[in-house]
């Protein structure tokens, strides 16, 4: 029944990146490690290729069956684009079946003409989305204890990122810079987690681009930047991943054990590669959707 319901919302929706609510997060000329260019967003082939507002698409659910949940979903894409509609919309009408209410970000990509620091622009961006859902949590029906973030590959890599680093790069010189801008968990799919030799090069070098030092490889290594209050995270991977190495998710999982984060979860794959997806995934892939929801109830982020 669950894969139906997962069926139909994918062959249904026909919403459209410019149909879609857009609340975009920060206000003119506020917006921190901006050259001020006055760029459009690019868009082809279901792909963003340059980011030109920062903001959330809102995917709502009905308040007859909010579970008092929210998602941040980042889309995958390297850095260097953000595929919105495969890892991005889809995944917020799954969540839309749990009760839960999905915003898909729309985040700067590092190597845009307007952005000063490559590899800050992301981050101020999920962070300032966190803060911005959890101000307004009162608008969605949202408890603010209940905000979490999740991605597929480079999009999950931002998610840790945003679990893990303690930076405050957000900062907006408005009230929600007294919000906390750490989500209470993360759902990462095939992620891109080490900087270091196992790391997806593209993405490493699209997100660090001409500061790729040994320090910043270390500060966006995310199992390196696992602490005592990092939020508990559902990870899965496929142990034939050629893109990713599931060396990945395994380190990553072992920070957080080590670090003693209840209710954390780990689940590689026989099979997958680097294209698992909400359905038709090969063998017993195809039911991490089932247990991530299950996750959720266990560990009472859903009701």
């Amino acid at each position: 029944m669950k894969k139906l319901v997962f069926f139909l919302c994918i062959v249904c929706m026909t919403t459209t990146v410019e149909a879609q609510e857009f609340i975009p997060l920060w206000k003119k000329g506020k917006m921190p490690n901006s050259r001020g260019l006055n760029l459009p967003d690019s868009i082809a082939n279901e792909r963003i290729y340059r980011v030109g507002t920062p903001g959330l698409y809102l995917f709502e659910t009905s308040r007859a069956e909010n579970k008092g949940a929210a998602v941040i979903i980042v889309p995958g894409g390297g850095y260097a684009r953000l595929a919105y509609q495969i890892s991005g919309f889809q995944l917020a009408k799954w969540f839309n079946t749990m009760g839960i209410t999905a915003f898909v970000l729309q985040h700067r990509l590092p190597q845009s003409p307007d952005v000063k620091t490559c590899y800050k622009a992301p981050l101020q961006d999920i962070q300032r989305a966190v803060r911005y859902i959890r101000a307004h949590a009162d608008r969605w029906g949202i408890e603010p204890q209940k905000i979490g973030v999740m991605g597929s590959s480079a999009g999950a890599h931002l998610s840790a990122c945003a679990a893990t680093l303690s930076d405050d790069w957000s900062q907006a010189g408005d009230t929600l810079d007294r919000i906390s801008f750490r989500p209470d968990f993360a759902i990462l799919v095939s992620p891109v987690v080490s900087m270091d030799e196992i790391a997806h090069k593209g993405s490493r070098q699209n997100l660090l681009g001409k500061y790729d030092t040994p320090e910043l490889r270390e500060k966006f290594s995310c199992d390196k930047q696992v602490s005592t209050t990092t939020p508990p995270m559902f990870i899965v991977h496929a142990m034939n991943d050629p893109a990713v190495s599931c060396l990945n998710s395994l380190r990553l999982f072992d920070a957080l054990k080590r670090n003693d984060i209840k209710g954390s979860s780990l689940h590689i794959f026989p099979a997958g590669k680097h294209s698992i997806a909400l359905r038709n995934n090969p063998g017993s892939t195809d039911e991490w959707t089932n247990l991530a929801e299950q996750w959720l109830i266990e560990t009472g982020f859903i009701r």
